[in-house]
């Protein structure tokens, strides 16, 4: 479908990558990882033909499509969002005439051939895009997937320019999924998106006809949807046959597997040296001498790349505060006519860490400014706790930097005197590297602007710190800083983010706000919010099966549990969740005994290969045991084999265990 040959492209003296070469067929599901600046983007432009490569081309089938998200900079004019989601289709006809194309090539091409294998899966691909986009079928269609990205019916015809970026980003990916070209490129498709939308979005990627490439710095949407990674690092780019958690496993195992090898390098020139200095000067050993020496000539040196340095970063320990930390009593907001917020009664306590979810417009970010202080309720009571100190960010922080100051004096005019030598590792946290902590903040993009607000607020110490969407922007090993920073961190803090992967090892509560209703309050993190809203879903969907007319269920309090209506109803979930853990634990049960056992028969393994490979590495070895030198270099290339496959299957293991460890 799309081949890439020996693509290289370098700004000024930094290469991004060089001979890179890769085939993206029909239907897989592509990531590209790494930090940001690695490549990714510029790479997904040049398959997008945004941008030429310096060396290098792409091929592409005549029949095929590429449809590219950007990451910013969409935006939508003069049409409804009906109107502007239905141009997906224009380009019916010429599905036509590809089909008629794929038809013509296919009778002249040899059955037996890979090409044509290729040429049925387009046709296939082809056909099934034309019957999906039947005329009949084209409305309900288009409300779907605008439904699924989270617009409400009444928003379709209103005009594209009432919308927000965000919102406009979401018209431009309703029009590419409407359109399902062959290869769909994604550049942080999940920014400014709600978890039920991100859910929503990964399930029909799932189902989706084309091939799929991904930027995103959401692990868990990278770990659920792609099986082929290639990661950008240190100006290399590697291939991985598995999502992004595989990724990181398998170039651990390179890693080790490179440093044994070094390191057994290492002692066989050590041995020749000591050899050659030994014998050097004895002349009936010249020729044994000449002979290591043109062998350590020869001998292709294996490097270690230079150890990454791990960035930490620390929060200024806060005061200590009062046991309730803030208290909200009947409080309600509205702007207008419009009411966001409806008697909401919540009570945050001191060591409380909170993740905010729910649609967008369900008041997430109107909640977020009320305890920030930042708005005053319309109605009701908000009680700070004694010794409250608040620290809140948004993205609207960015917007009040000095322009006129430096990314280094912006944080420095912020953070007290005992805490500057930490600035220059806080800012490579947040991406702010080398010479670009000397840019002014008016040069700087709406990302960088919000990558260095976030980095200010944080040096500024407080006791209760209300984040909203601290993760736009930040890439994966950003994200992990700012984890490890709160794990250690002794305060209160509540977070509005839709990354799952971020939010889960953080976060002991989750508070999901519901247009027109009060918020609900689960316990847990992230994925037991997910499991046990499923099995209320499941629960409900139960109850209105087995009810024979009418009946509403009952409402939940802000403040109560995950389930709802009565003992009956929670009776029925528990048992409902009771028998998904034992049904995943009966099949968790036999796959841990397999792995357990693999993973001693590769210890074993490896120890023998260990030993044979220090024998073998001892020339004297040869010299007095030669039919087990023999023997023993025979059985090495068997443990070597066996040791493959046993990582393979270590992998398909691991990976099965996962998925059913994460399912709901």
């Amino acid at each position: 479908m799309l081949a890439a040959e020996n693509l290289s492209i370098q700004y000024g003296a930094r290469s991004l990558f060089k001979d890179l070469g890769f085939t993206i067929r029909p239907k897989e599901r592509w990531a590209l990882a790494g930090p940001n600046g690695a490549g990714k983007s510029t790479l997904m432009k040049i398959i997008a033909g945004l941008e030429e490569p310096d060396t290098g081309r792409l091929i592409k089938a005549k029949q095929s499509t590429i449809g590219y998200l950007p990451q910013e900079g969409v935006e939508h004019k003069g049409t409804t969002v009906f109107e502007e989601a239905s141009k997906a289709f224009d380009d019916v006809l010429k599905l036509k005439k590809q089909l008629a194309e794929v038809e013509d090539e296919l009778e002249d091409c040899d059955p037996q051939s890979e090409r044509y294998g290729d040429l049925l899966e387009v046709f296939g691909d082809v056909q099934l895009r034309l019957d999906n986009q039947d005329v009949d079928r084209m409305k309900p269609r288009i409300e779907k997937v605008l439904n699924g990205l989270g617009f409400k019916p009444k928003d379709l015809e209103r005009q594209c320019d009432e919308f927000s970026g965000g919102w406009q980003m979401r018209i431009a990916l309703a029009k590419l999924l409407l359109k399902e070209p062959s290869v769909l490129l994604l550049d942080e498709p999940t920014n400014h998106l709600d978890i039920e939308t991100v859910q929503w979005l990964e399930s029909w990627l799932r189902t989706y006809p084309g091939a799929v490439v991904l930027i995103s710095h959401d692990r868990s949407m990278l770990d659920n949807l792609t099986t082929r990674t290639l990661a950008f690092e240190n100006g290399q780019v590697q291939l991985y046959s598995g999502n992004y958690s595989f990724f990181l496993r398998e170039r651990e195992a390179r890693k080790q597997q490179l440093e044994r090898a070094y390191e057994n390098q290492q002692k066989e020139i050590e041995r020749s040296q000591k050899l050659i200095d030994r014998f050097r000067a004895k002349a009936s050993k010249a020729k044994m001498v000449q002979s290591r020496i043109k062998q350590l000539e020869k001998m292709a040196l294996i490097e270690m790349e230079a150890e990454a340095g791990t960035i930490k970063f620390e929060f200024p320990q806060p005061e200590r505060a009062g046991e309730t930390v803030m208290k909200l009593e009947g409080v309600q907001k509205h702007y207008g006519d419009l009411h966001v917020l409806r008697d909401v009664d919540f009570a945050i306590e001191r060591g409380d860490r909170i993740a905010i979810v729910g649609v967008n417009g369900a008041g997430k970010s109107t909640f977020s400014r009320l305890i920030s202080l930042a708005e005053e309720p319309s109605a009701g009571d908000l009680t700070t706790g004694h010794k409250v100190g608040v620290s809140y960010f948004s993205q609207t922080h960015a917007d009040e930097l000095d322009p006129t100051r430096t990314v280094l004096e912006t944080l420095e005019g912020a953070v007290r005197d005992e805490a500057a030598g930490n600035l220059r590792t806080l800012l490579g946290a947040f991406l702010f590297r080398g010479d670009d902590v000397f840019k002014q903040v008016s040069v700087l993009s709406g990302g960088e602007r919000g990558r260095l607000a976030l980095a200010k607020m944080l040096l500024q110490p407080a006791n209760f710190l209300i984040l909203d969407e601290p993760t736009n922007h930040l890439d994966i090993q950003s994200q992990e800083v700012l984890q490890e920073a709160l794990l250690r961190y002794e305060g209160t803090y509540v977070i509005v983010s839709h990354s799952r992967a971020f939010l889960d090892p953080i976060v002991t509560k989750v508070l999901e706000f519901i247009p027109g209703a009060p918020p609900k309050l689960y316990y847990g993190n992230i994925s037991d919010y997910l499991e046990k809203k499923a099995a209320d879903i499941a629960a409900a969907e139960l109850r209105a099966g087995r009810a024979s007319g009418g009946g509403a269920g009952s409402k939940n309090s802000t403040t109560g549990s995950a389930s709802g209506g009565g003992g009956a109803n929670r009776k029925e979930q528990r048992r409902l969740e009771a028998e998904a853990r034992q049904a995943k634990a009966k099949k968790l049960k036999p796959l841990k005994a397999e792995f357990e056992k693999l993973e001693a028969d590769i210890e074993t393994h490896e120890a023998e290969k260990e030993a044979l490979t220090q024998k073998l590495l001892d020339p004297e070895f040869f010299k007095t045991e030669g039919a087990a030198a023999t023997e023993a270099s025979e059985r090495l290339a068997e443990l070597d084999a066996i040791l493959e496959t046993a990582f393979s299957k270590w992998g398909d293991l691991t990976e099965e265990i996962e998925k059913l460890e994460e399912a709901q």
